[in-house]
C-alpha cells in the first residue's frame, strides 16, 4: 500500500495547478472569462433598459426592484458557483457595487 502510494506521488507527468489555472480555468480546463448571460443577468439588463425609457412612477420603481433583484441574484450565484476564480471575484465585485449603489441612491 505505501510503495503505491509512493510510487504514485513520482509520476513524472502528474501537472501542477497553478495560480493562473485556478483563477481563469474551470473545472475541464478551458479558460473563461465570459460567459453566455444566464436568466438572471438577462432579467436584470433588461430591466434597467427599460428604466430608462419607462417615466418615473410605480412601473419605474418596479423595474428597479427587479432590476436589483434579478442582478443581486446573479452576483450571488456567481459568488458561490462560480466555474473559477475570476466568476467568483466579479460576482462579489458586481454584489458590493450593488449594494453601495443602493444605499448611496436611496
Amino acid at each position: 500500500m505505501s510503495s503505491q502510494l509512493s510510487h504514485e506521488l513520482e509520476k513524472p507527468d502528474a501537472k501542477e495547478i497553478t495560480l493562473f489555472d485556478r483563477i481563469f480555468r474551470d473545472s475541464e480546463g478551458n479558460i473563461v472569462i465570459a460567459q453566455m448571460p444566464n436568466l438572471p443577468l438577462v432579467v436584470g439588463l433588461a430591466a434597467t433598459l427599460l428604466q430608462s425609457i419607462v417615466p418615473s412612477g410605480k412601473i419605474q420603481t418596479a423595474l428597479d426592484l427587479v432590476a436589483f433583484g434579478a442582478l443581486f441574484t446573479w452576483a450571488w450565484l456567481e459568488l458561490f458557483e462560480g466555474v473559477n476564480y475570476f466568476r467568483r471575484a466579479l460576482g462579489l465585485i458586481v454584489l458590493v457595487s450593488l449594494i453601495v449603489l443602493k444605499l448611496n441612491l436611496s
